[in-house]
């Protein structure tokens, strides 16, 4: 089966998935979409005990799909760009210092305090795991999911200073987290005594620093370029062309692709940007084109976390730890939080319960299961990728269907 075959059955299986929950559940996109392959996979697992085809055919589909190259080297950086460019850039500017001490502190810090208590917490079910692997399993679960976050917070009524916060978080910390764990990984890899401080330092800032200086030049030709003439056809392939050769030269450079392209998104969506280089009919036909591109790739990643079920290895003692896991990684990034707010608060005036708000709508999803599945065996792989999964489902279905209650919960109070 080419990739042509597996892509289509991909867009079928979430065209037909979408529509079911359009019309029937009417839920969020991101949540009734993986709700809808979970239960669809969990059918086929049951059918394959009479007659095993259909469960065969959606396992060779995923096996062949490079889930962690796909989402992290090609979606991620249209997502991320797609949610920059509608991202209201005002309040972003206003929440700046936030933004940026809660997806690099923030992150740090939960790493470590995810790391230190998901050790203890194998330890204590027998499960014997080196710290270095559990500061690893840290690292990949902080980042909040940008994706899962975007979708999902429009529809909740978040007050928009307080969105911008979250959003902005969102959209910067996974970058920051993917170089987090890169850095780790390499010393799990290589052992402490291979890596030297200033190649940590080095490699941070190549990535972090480098990412967004690139970033900055190609929202800055892409604005000259859209400024320079009126053709909204050609103006629309300048964006694309803008997200594919930018991801291409940060991978070819090794600077991060994801801060890069949410700070171009940001440049080329900003509203000073928007009016002295676009026409009226130009923005509408951009929007337009970034929406359905952000929608298309939306369903089919949530389709495929869905499915990324069928890789796992089911034990029982794993799924504890995954369950016991989630209350934890949500007392971690609540603790992360607290010294920025209390930071921040005065000066900016912060909503009312900002820390439970941004701990109960920080969603994890697809970014964790990708850097989970590029763990090797000896990092006990299928045990973190099974936590990583539980916290990931938990955190979309039902954090992600009860954040808007918490929500108007605090804004009647």
């Amino acid at each position: 089966m080419d990739y042509f075959n597996i892509i289509t059955i991909l867009v079928l299986l979430a065209a037909a998935f979408g529509y079911i929950n359009v019309r029937f559940l009417k839920l969020p996109n991101t949540i009734g979409l993986m709700f809808i392959t979970i239960v669809f996979t969990l059918v086929i697992f049951v059918i394959s005990y009479f007659d095993s085809t259909l469960l065969d055919a959606e396992r060779y589909i995923i096996t062949q799909i490079d889930f962690k190259a796909v989402l992290l080297d090609i979606m991620l950086s249209f997502l991320l760009f797609a949610g920059a460019l509608h991202t209201n850039f005002q309040q972003l500017k206003v929440q700046r210092w936030p933004v940026l001490v809660f997806s690099t502190f923030g992150v740090l810090v939960s790493t470590f305090l995810v790391g230190v208590s998901v050790y203890f917490l194998l330890q204590l079910l027998g499960l014997q795991v080196d710290f270095i692997y559990c500061l690893l399993f840290g690292a990949l679960i902080s980042p909040t999911d940008p994706i899962a976050v975007l979708g999902i917070l429009k529809k909740a009524g978040v007050p928009k200073k307080l969105e911008a916060k979250i959003v902005g978080e969102s959209l910067f910390n996974d970058g920051v987290g993917v170089v987090v764990f890169l850095t780790i990984f390499q010393i799990a890899l290589l052992g402490t005594g291979e890596v030297e401080t200033f190649d940590v330092f080095k490699l941070f800032g190549q990535e972090v620093i480098g990412g967004i200086l690139l970033g900055g030049i190609l929202g800055w030709i892409t604005y000259r370029l859209m400024k320079s003439i009126n053709d909204y056809d050609i103006e629309v392939i300048i964006t694309l062309a803008a997200v594919m050769g930018g991801t291409l030269l940060a991978h070819h450079w090794h600077l991060s692709a994801p801060l890069a392209m949410v700070t171009a998104g940001l440049i080329v969506g900003n509203d000073t940007v928007r009016n002295a280089s676009m026409s009226e009919i130009t923005e509408t036909y951009v929007d337009k084109f970034w929406e359905l591109i952000d929608i298309l790739l939306n369903t089919i990643l949530f389709v495929l976390i869905g499915m990324e079920m069928l890789v796992l290895t089911f034990k029982m003692d794993y799924i504890i730890a995954g369950l016991i896991a989630i209350p934890i990684i949500l007392i971690c990034r609540y603790l992360s939080l607290l010294l920025p707010i209390n930071i921040f608060k005065k000066k900016l005036d912060f909503v009312p319960k900002t820390n439970l708000i941004m701990t109960w709508g920080g969603l994890r999803g697809g970014i964790s299961i990708a850097l989970a599945l590029g763990l090797t065996d000896a990092m006990q792989r299928d045990l973190f990728l099974v936590i990583t999964y539980v916290v990931v489902v938990f955190s979309i279905l039902v954090q992600g269907l009860t954040v808007e209650g918490l929500v108007k919960r605090f804004k009647e109070d």
